[in-house]
């Protein structure tokens, strides 16, 4: 099979396109022909050599990714034999392999594709998906709700959007450029503004009319997170769950006298009962039409330019390798 793999850590240049053996399926595991392969932010810090709190030190030459949509074709001893030739998505865990025309996981972490999505949309949901709904336990917008999303159009601003929207909020996404701003608007936005602007704050208080923020979905950290947090008033909430700008830097200029501040991490999980239930809620809200995750695709062969343009946040909604 070919697959696209890291000898030294570094720049994107350093994700190679190669010929490499087929992995095998031990047992209690399943072989993917792969349909998609999802890339995430952390996929470029590792790729760089930065390791997460609780990720393992990464041994190279590796194959990245954690995030498959394809097709079973192999069994490992003791697999169910009706797995044969579904279509299913995976997260992978810490284990890497998903940049590969085959990937290998254990069958617990497989999820049928329901049948009305896409593998690209499903890789969305497995990661993206899942995230998006562990954040909104910490805040169930409804009617009395004034939301604002930095990274509106991301791949989990994409979704919080479509889902405080859904549920009668009222929603301010911000977004880098016009092209984006488009973007945000056309998912449902009430207000779409370009925080490149340095007036944006202003153009969101007239919006509101004197009416305070009630959450800010915070993905991005930096000068943005602390005009964002400027607007909620007391009782007000600020989730952290990124920092991709900037990080919190002992708190200085996020704080609002009133607001709740969490910053998010294992304690979605905890919340949510495991992973599994979210992935089954995400795929299931994505299967119903209820949330619709945008897809920015490139060839799997492609990967470094895929980093690149993720790094530069030339990039709107998941970024999915397809082979």
């Amino acid at each position: 099979m070919h697959a696209v793999r890291l000898h030294a850590f570094g720049p994107a240049e350093n994700l190679t396109w190669e010929e490499v053996e087929d992995p095998r399926p031990a047992p209690g595991q399943v072989r993917i022909a792969v349909r998609a392969a999802g890339v995430h932010l952390l996929d470029t810090a590792l790729r760089e050599g930065h390791q997460g709190p609780q990720q393992q030190p990464t041994v190279l030459p590796t194959v990245p990714g954690r995030e498959v949509a394809g097709v079973v074709e192999s069994l490992g001893e003791g697999v169910d034999g009706a797995w044969l030739g579904r279509r299913v998505v995976a997260h992978l865990g810490f284990a890497p392999g998903g940049y590969a025309e085959l990937a290998v996981t254990d069958v617990d972490r497989v999820h049928e594709i329901p049948p009305n999505l896409d593998a690209a949309q499903a890789v969305a949901m497995i990661g993206t998906g899942r995230t998006a709904l562990g954040i909104l336990q910490f805040a169930e917008p409804g009617p009395d709700t004034v939301a604002v999303v930095p990274a509106a159009a991301g791949g989990i601003g994409t979704l919080l959007v479509q889902y405080a929207k859904n549920a009668g909020a009222t929603v301010v996404g911000l977004a880098g450029g016009p092209e984006k701003t488009a973007l945000v608007r056309e998912n449902g936005a009430d207000l779409a503004v370009d925080y490149r602007d340095p007036a944006w704050p202003d153009k969101v208080r007239a919006f509101l009319g004197g009416r305070p923020a009630t959450v800010v979905f915070d993905g991005v950290g930096g000068e943005v997170a602390r005009e964002a947090v400027a607007l909620l008033g007391p009782g007000g909430t600020h989730l952290v769950f990124g920092w991709s700008a900037e990080g919190i830097k002992d708190g200085e200029g996020y704080f609002v006298e009133g607001v709740s501040q969490s910053v998010l991490g294992p304690v979605m999980l905890e919340k949510a009962g495991g992973l599994r239930p979210l992935e089954l809620r995400a795929l299931t809200e994505a299967a119903t039409g209820r949330l619709a995750p945008s897809v920015h695709r490139f060839p799997l062969r492609e990967a470094a330019t895929a980093h690149r343009a993720l790094e530069t946040r030339q990039t709107t909604g998941k970024v999915v390798l397809e082979p």
